[in-house]
């Protein structure tokens, strides 16, 4: 019987948790709005974080008057961020250095993404595929975030309990779908305390100590 600090699997969004790819999200979804004559604000960048192409489709087309239908939608999103993320992404800090850790100790690296295949393909190349023993993207489950299913995708593939998985976050989105699958979880960036779970500036002030304590339950929600 495992013990109840025992690390099954992390679990790590992708979009702003593991690579920089934010603002050319929001580029892809400015240029494809401002093609079909419905221009974006600011008040609609913070609309569609987090969002999966599915639903940030959904929000353009609720600006437009002359619908294309959204599975037209979805693949000029894709195809615009794909575009920008062929050009480079960053890893963000702290990224690489824990994924290498956690592969020095056995523990596996799950990259859980509301991003398409496509994306998380060229994603991957970048960051060290190697690093990584499985992913799920758009499309591997039924439903996307904030639905528990790319998540619980993620621990049966592992044959792990989700309890025993940590799930990264970076977004009200994604933590929703975390928790519902049952992953502790934890939230890098600059998110409301009010989401109730733990949370971290970067990924440079995680390590195995303090993801085991998730999973144990000795970091309470919110710390």
């Amino acid at each position: 019987m495992p013990s109840p600090d025992h690390l099954a699997a992390v679990l790590f969004d992708m979009d702003g948790t593991l690579v920089d790819t934010e603002d050319l999200w929001w580029d892809a979804c400015a240029e494809v709005a401002r093609g079909l004559g419905a221009p974006l604000g600011p008040g609609d960048r913070q609309a569609l974080f987090g969002l999966p192409v599915e639903d940030a489709a959904a929000h353009v087309l609720g600006r437009v008057s002359d619908d294309p239908g959204r599975d037209s939608v979805e693949a000029m999103l894709t195809g615009a961020f794909v575009r920008r993320i062929e050009n480079g992404v960053t890893p963000l800090p702290g990224a690489v250095a824990l994924l290498e850790s956690l592969r020095v100790a056995g523990v596996p690296a799950v990259l859980v993404s509301a991003s398409p295949r496509t994306v998380v393909d060229i994603v991957l190349e970048i960051v060290g595929g190697h690093l990584f023993r499985l992913s799920v993207a758009a499309g591997d489950s039924a439903r996307n975030k904030p639905a528990p299913d790319p998540y619980l995708a993620a621990a049966s593939r592992l044959g792990a309990d989700p309890a025993a998985c940590v799930a990264v976050e970076d977004s009200p989105t994604g933590i929703a779908s975390a928790r519902a699958a049952g992953c502790a979880v934890i939230a890098v960036g600059p998110l409301d305390a009010a989401s109730g779970v733990t949370t971290v500036p970067t990924l440079e002030s995680v390590d195995l100590p303090l993801l085991r304590r998730l999973v144990s339950g000795q970091v309470p929600p919110g710390a």
